[in-house]
C-alpha cells in the first residue's frame, strides 16, 4: 500500500473523459493492500460446497428455480476493483458522452456564451480549442473526479465482502453474471466480529447466493434496473442538450424513486429468504454485522455517508420489514410473487404498508 504513490497517480490523470479510469483503478490498489487468497485445499471445497449448499436450500424454501453463475471467484482486493470498475464506468458513459459533447460545442468560432477566442481569419473559419483556463479547468476537474473514483473503489474493496453482479449495462447483452467473494475481508470481518471463519463465510455464501436466486427468478430484472438508470442519468445531463450538468432539469425523480424501490426490495428479500433458508443459528451474525455496518471511526462514517452507504442499510431495514411482513402473513414463496412481474414489484409507499401491496398484488 503505497498512499503517495496514489496521490502521484490520480494527479497523472489525462485524456478525454471526465475520469480517467485506468489512473483511478491503480491508484484505489495503490492505496489499497491486495490481502492474500493462498486458500487452502479445504477453504476451496468450504467455498465451492457453501455455493452449492446455498442455491439447493434457496430453491427449496423459496419454490424457485435459478442457476448460480458457472464460475465463481474468490477474489483480493485488487481482483475486485479490477472487476468492478468497469461497472463504474458504463453508469457513467452517458454522462462522460454528454460532457465529451458539450466541449466540441464549446469549441465552434463565435459560440456565445465560452471561453473561446475567435482569433482565426475570416478566410479560414473553423474550430479552435478552448482557451487555456478552459483547459485548465477541464484538467482540475479530470484529476478531482478521478481521485473521487479512487477513494470509491478503495474503499469498497476493502469492506466488500462478496457480490452477485448482474451485469447491467454491459455490451454484450448475453454476458454471463458473476459472484465474487473477497477472501482477504471475509477472514477480516470474520476475527473482528470474533466469529467462526468458515459459519461466517458460509452465511455471506448464502446471502449472495440469494441475490442470483432473485435475478434468476426475475429475469426482467435486469433490463428494468438498466432502463431506470440510464433515465435518471439522462435527467442528470439534460438529454441531448449536453452537460446541463446538475443545473438543467437535474435528476429524474420518477426513475429515481423507482429504481430505490426495486433495490429495497432486492435487498430486503435477500435479507430475510437468507434467514429463512440458512442451515443454523445466525442472530449473533445478523447483531454484530448490523453494528459494523452502523459503526467505525470518524473516517470510516464520513465514507459511508459520502457513498451512501447509509441509503444501503435503510434499503436492507425498509426491505426486510415488509418482506418479514409479507411472509409471516403469507408464506416466503408468496413473497417471491414479487419476481413474477414488474408491476408486482412494490411502489415507495407499499414498502412501508405491505398490507396495501398484499390487497393490490395477492399473491
Amino acid at each position: 500500500m503505497d498512499i503517495l504513490r496514489s496521490v502521484r497517480t490520480v494527479a497523472e490523470a489525462e485524456g478525454p473523459g471526465v475520469v480517467d479510469w485506468d489512473r483511478a483503478a491503480a491508484a484505489a490498489k495503490d492505496a489499497t493492500a491486495p490481502g492474500s487468497i493462498a486458500l487452502s485445499d479445504a477453504e476451496r471445497a468450504g467455498y465451492a460446497a457453501d455455493v452449492r449448499d446455498a442455491r439447493s436450500r434457496l430453491a427449496e424454501v423459496a419454490g424457485i428455480e435459478f442457476d448460480v453463475p458457472d464460475t465463481v471467484e474468490v477474489q483480493n482486493r485488487h481482483h475486485w476493483i479490477d472487476a468492478s470498475v468497469g461497472t463504474f464506468r458504463r453508469v457513467m458513459d452517458p454522462i462522460e458522452a454528454a460532457a465529451a459533447g458539450d466541449g466540441e460545442e464549446a469549441g465552434a468560432v463565435g459560440d456565445p456564451g465560452t471561453d473561446s477566442l475567435d482569433v482565426m481569419p475570416d478566410s479560414a473559419p473553423g474550430p479552435v480549442g478552448p482557451a487555456p483556463g478552459a483547459a485548465f479547468a477541464q484538467d482540475l476537474s479530470r484529476v478531482a473526479n478521478t481521485g473521487s473514483m479512487a477513494f470509491a473503489l478503495g474503499f469498497l474493496a476493502r469492506n466488500v465482502l462478496g457480490q452477485y453482479d448482474p451485469l447491467l449495462l454491459a455490451d454484450e447483452p448475453d454476458a454471463d453474471h458473476g459472484l465474487y467473494f473477497v477472501h482477504p475481508n471475509i477472514v477480516a470481518v470474520a476475527a473482528a466480529l470474533d466469529v467462526d471463519y468458515p459459519r461466517f463465510r458460509r452465511w455471506i455464501a448464502f446471502h449472495e447466493v440469494t441475490h442470483a436466486a432473485e435475478f434468476g427468478a426475475a429475469p426482467w430484472l435486469p433490463e428494468y434496473l438498466e432502463s431506470r438508470v440510464e433515465r435518471g442519468v439522462e435527467g442528470m445531463v439534460g438529454g441531448a442538450g449536453g452537460v446541463e450538468g446538475m443545473t438543467g432539469r437535474g435528476l429524474d425523480p420518477d426513475a429515481f424513486a423507482e429504481l430505490q424501490a426495486a433495490m429495497t426490495a432486492v435487498e430486503g428479500y435477500a435479507e430475510v429468504l437468507m434467514d429463512r433458508a440458512f442451515d443454523g443459528e445466525y442472530a449473533d451474525l445478523r447483531r454484530k454485522l448490523d453494528e459494523r455496518r452502523g459503526g467505525g471511526g470518524p473516517v470510516r462514517r464520513l465514507a459511508q455517508r459520502l457513498l451512501g452507504l447509509g441509503l444501503k442499510r435503510r434499503q436492507y431495514e425498509r426491505g426486510a420489514a415488509f418482506f418479514r411482513h409479507v411472509a409471516d402473513v403469507r408464506g416466503i414463496e408468496a413473497a417471491g410473487a414479487v419476481w413474477e412481474r414488474a408491476e408486482n414489484l412494490p411502489t415507495a409507499g407499499e414498502i412501508d404498508d405491505p398490507e396495501a401491496w398484499l390487497v393490490r398484488v395477492d399473491p
